[in-house]
């Protein structure tokens, strides 16, 4: 678990052990790094509730429990307040739960891991056989209106792997039907998204069809374009991060630029699926 630079007080109420015994205690189970975890379910009165976490955490802090997370579900949002009395504060929030946590020993350092810092999204490089690109023009955002044609982008889903987000975007935004091929090369900047930082993945994609049919709803245009073309745009040379990604898929066109291609792979601790991005060339794959 890494540290974090924000550590909170928290009260050091102590309940008699036999008081705990006459309060109903808050069901929580350890996880792997000697913290306990709440999933509420129930409604339970804010009142209630105060009482009832003010007594576990006193029982978990006797135990030697070194934080508390409780995931909250939307219907039970009135619990919130009650909580950050006792001295919680927000983990993240998702669309139906929060997370608030909570650390136990305010004399020790806090190694509560962070909330995800980064967003994960995607350009795709779509090249025919007659050396042309599939570029876009946008509707809205910073490229709506400025007549700049760009390559496909778009935002990974949660649980989506980068190479099927790839392949998704371009059936979406231009109808499609695309393989993915390589990763050419991420860029990475910061204070984007929520002043989030951001990860962008230059993914290649063999196309399996050509008729375009543009998503109307955000693309005011959309056509295969002949590469120097796209290239040559003055937005695209006055930019370096554009330009250094137009060098690299022209050397990938013309050149033996090698990339990052997918490879099944799972993890060392379960037998979960995932892909391993990486230059393959020389590993007799």
């Amino acid at each position: 678990m890494s540290s974090t630079s924000e550590t909170r007080s928290s009260p050091s109420v102590v309940i008699p052990e036999n008081e705990v015994q006459h309060v109903q205690l808050l069901a929580g189970s350890t996880d792997r790094y000697e913290g306990v975890t709440v999933e509420m379910k129930e409604p339970m009165d804010p009142h209630v509730f105060a009482t009832s976490l003010r007594a576990s955490i006193s029982l978990w802090r006797q135990q030697g429990k070194k934080s508390v997370w409780i995931k909250l579900p939307i219907e039970l949002s009135n619990l919130i307040d009650p909580a950050f009395k006792e001295g919680f504060w927000f983990h993240h929030a998702e669309r139906t739960y929060s997370m608030i946590v909570y650390w136990i020993n305010p004399e020790t350092p806090n190694t509560l891991p962070a909330n995800a810092s980064h967003r994960v999204g995607i350009s795709a490089f779509v090249a025919n056989n007659k050396g042309k690109v599939l570029v876009v023009q946008e509707k809205c955002g910073k490229f709506g209106g400025t007549g700049i044609w760009k390559m496909p982008t778009g935002v990974v889903d949660e649980g989506e792997d980068i190479s099927a987000a790839a392949v998704r975007e371009v059936k979406e935004e231009a109808g499609i039907e695309t393989e993915f091929v390589e990763v050419l090369a991420f860029r990475q900047s910061h204070k984007s998204f929520f002043s989030k930082s951001d990860l962008m993945f230059v993914c290649m994609l063999r196309p399996l069809s050509f008729d375009i049919q543009k998503q109307d709803s955000e693309l005011e245009a959309a056509q295969w374009m002949s590469f120097e073309e796209y290239a040559a745009q003055p937005f695209v040379l006055k930019n370096a991060s554009f330009e250094y990604v137009a060098k690299i898929c022209l050397a990938k066109k013309d050149k033996d630029y090698a990339g990052f291609s997918v490879m099944p792979a799972t993890t060392g601790f379960s037998a979960k699926k995932s892909f391993l991005y990486c230059n393959n060339r020389d590993l007799g794959q």
